[in-house]
């Protein structure tokens, strides 16, 4: 029923049923009452229950004791047991002190009773007072209805603050019961998340008699905390005095992590964004350390002792160049180039970062396995899956601990693959990552990989590392096992396509035959001077013809004034004035054999912003040493 509705009912005049066998006691009681209400007439029992259960049914009964055929006892009984009717309030009338009548038809379910001879005044105010009362009951019965069945929890205490009501959405958001909520203080909710002053400031408001409004952090019965937005409302009698307060109470737990996600997530934005910047700079000094240690290696002799000094330096900045590429991979910035790896030995390279990631309190153990079967994927996808799943170790592990981490070789036939569906046949190389810390429930094993997924505190995890452990592992073809239970630690098994020996070693091939100019022409573009003299110096040493330009406008001008042909461009991206992409196909248009070779210290999602694509571009990360940069220009020159 609506409002409108609602307000039409209270206007009509109410519908009294008189159910008496004598015209008299009738009439008597249709003069009193008519003027107020409408009169509905039943000279038998029989004939008063046909009423009561027909379409314009009495708001209220006036039911005579003694009556032939059927008595009021009888007919009150019938009326109470039909559902259609039992609601219908009943004045009992008798006649003026018969003993019992009144007490047995109270029992019965009547509401009143009245005495004959009538008094009319009295007669009056029975039935309006009753009417009122049910009146007044109807819409309470209306009004809990729409608050049990309101989405909001809410929550009615007395003036001390013990709960008095609670709903039934209050029952859903917090795990009790209404039975265990009654009775008690809604402190039973709180998390330790809120300060006392807090509290103080609350009581102080609605105690006060004003309107208090704010989120509220909470605990349910089951320890797993919420977030709501809550007004309490004091409650005043006529007096003007407080008599209760009143809760309402919307969960926006959900709404309240999506803007954690987010501001997560802006968080990983601006880390990337400064990975980013630190890795262009340190990866442009890299490229200028590298080169020049390579290219006085090639002229000293082994021998020498400062031979074994560069070899040093060398393979720091190759470990200072994993690190750079780390930090890109933890922003997820890295540009993803796969290479035929052992395992063992990028994992081994990683052991220190990771010392340091878990901290002193946990032992990381390192078991390789011998002649393990090479992998085809990005060193920096490695680092990333090892390093979420040191980062979940970790937090799993309360004071002292043990990770696990070791390699192996299987391979899995068809019959394994019928209980594992999700695996397919093959040679696998596998990581295995195990923690002996708090281990997981089956329901959060399921759930682990998905993203945003977490069962840390809101604001202390994205909720993404297994996730993007999950995505590396499926995007180069592998599988990943869980095995965890309670207080029994968690393992993390991940495996990786076998790639092929050949495979292995054609690369190791490529990697240290040396390949010289044919006496070709290349035109570099770099901006920074150190790196621009670095690979003057190399390409010089391998014997092509160069052309060297500090910013794209003097490239421009020396591509005009060029009379030969120039068969390869290698810029730097990013450059003022103009970025290499630009200024590539304008001097392509001077030069249409010229092929590109871009390079950046940026990672490849900024380069991207640039108009460049994996698809449709040469690439080269900074920083590269000699044997790179030789590979990568004679891959070029000889492509058909």
């Amino acid at each position: 029923m609506n409002s409108l509705e609602t307000n039409n009912t209270l206007c009509k005049k109410p519908n009294i049923l008189i159910v008496d066998d004598q015209p008299a006691n009738i009439q008597a009681l249709s003069g009193i009452l008519q003027e107020e209400n409408t009169i509905m007439v039943a000279t038998s029992g029989a004939k008063a229950l046909k009423i009561a259960r027909g379409e314009k049914k009495p708001n209220l009964i006036l039911l005579d004791v003694l009556m032939p055929e059927m008595d009021g006892y009888e007919v009150l009984r019938r009326l109470k047991a039909d559902e259609k009717t039992r609601d219908i309030p009943v004045i009992f009338v008798t006649v003026k002190d018969a003993e019992g009548d009144e007490e047995f038809g109270l029992e019965l379910g009547a509401e009143d009773y009245i005495s004959k001879p009538y008094i009319p005044g009295v007669v009056k105010v029975r039935v309006k007072q009753l009417l009122e009362r049910k009146q007044a009951e109807e819409e309470l019965i209306k009004l809990s209805t729409a608050v049990n069945q309101s989405s909001s929890a809410i929550v009615i205490t007395d003036t001390e603050g013990i709960i008095q009501y609670v709903n039934s959405a209050f029952e859903k958001l917090t795990g009790y019961s209404s039975s265990e909520a009654l009775g008690e203080n809604p402190r039973i909710l709180k998390s330790g998340r809120q300060s006392n002053e807090f509290y103080e400031d609350l009581w102080d408001t609605i105690s006060g008699g004003n309107t208090w409004k704010g989120k509220i952090v909470n605990r349910k019965k089951d320890g797993s905390f919420y977030t709501e937005d809550t007004s309490i409302s004091p409650v005043f009698s006529e007096k003007g005095e407080i008599t209760n307060y009143v809760a309402v109470k919307i969960d926006i737990t959900k709404e309240e992590n999506l803007q954690e996600q987010l501001r997560q997530s802006q968080k990983m934005e601006s880390v990337g964004r400064l990975a980013g910047g630190v890795a262009h700079d340190y990866n442009n000094m890299l490229t200028v350390i590298l080169n020049y240690v390579e290219l006085t290696l090639r002229k000293l002799d082994k021998s020498d002792d400062v031979h074994e000094f560069l070899v040093r330096i060398k393979e720091a900045a190759e470990r200072s160049a994993r690190v750079t590429n780390q930090l890109l991979a933890f922003a997820r910035k890295q540009v993803y180039t796969p290479k035929v790896l052992n395992l063992n030995t990028v994992i081994k390279d990683m052991t220190k970062m990771l010392e340091k990631l878990v901290g002193e309190n946990i032992t990381i153990q390192w078991h390789p396995q011998e002649n393990l079967w090479p992998v085809k994927m990005d060193p920096s996808q490695v680092d990333q899956i090892i390093a979420n799943l040191c980062i979940n170790a970790r937090d799993a592990i309360e004071g002292n601990g043990i990770i696990t981490i070791e390699t192996s070789n299987a391979s899995i036939d068809e019959n394994y693959t019928k209980e594992k569906q999700y695996f397919s046949p093959g040679d696998y190389t596998v990581i295995t990552v195990s923690d002996n810390g708090c281990g997981m429930d089956k329901k959060t094993v399921e759930n682990i990989f998905e993203p945003f997924f977490t069962t840390k505190e809101v604001g202390e995890a994205t909720g993404l590392g297994l996730a993007t452990v999950y995505g590396i592992v499926k995007q180069n073809g592998g599988f990943i096992n869980v095995y965890s239970e309670i207080d029994e630690g968690t393992t993390f098994r991940i495996y990786l396509k076998r790639e092929s020996e050949e495979a292995e070693k054609a690369e190791k091939v490529q990697k240290v035959v040396p390949t010289e100019s044919k006496g070709e022409t290349v035109l570099v573009v770099e901006d920074e001077e150190a790196i621009l003299q670095t690979i003057e110096k190399v390409f010089e040493t391998l014997g092509y013809n160069l052309l060297t330009a500090n910013n794209p406008l003097e490239a421009l001008d020396i591509a005009e004034k060029h009379s030969g042909d120039i068969d390869v461009i290698v810029t730097d991206v990013v450059m003022p004035d103009m970025n290499g992409k630009k200024m590539s196909e304008k001097i392509t248009k001077l030069h249409p054999n010229a092929k590109v070779l871009f390079m950046s210290g940026y990672p490849y999602s900024v380069i991207g912003q640039h108009g460049l694509s994996e698809e449709d571009v040469n690439f080269i990360q900074k920083p590269f040493q000699v044997k790179d940069l030789e590979m990568k220009i004679r891959e070029i020159l000889d492509k058909e």
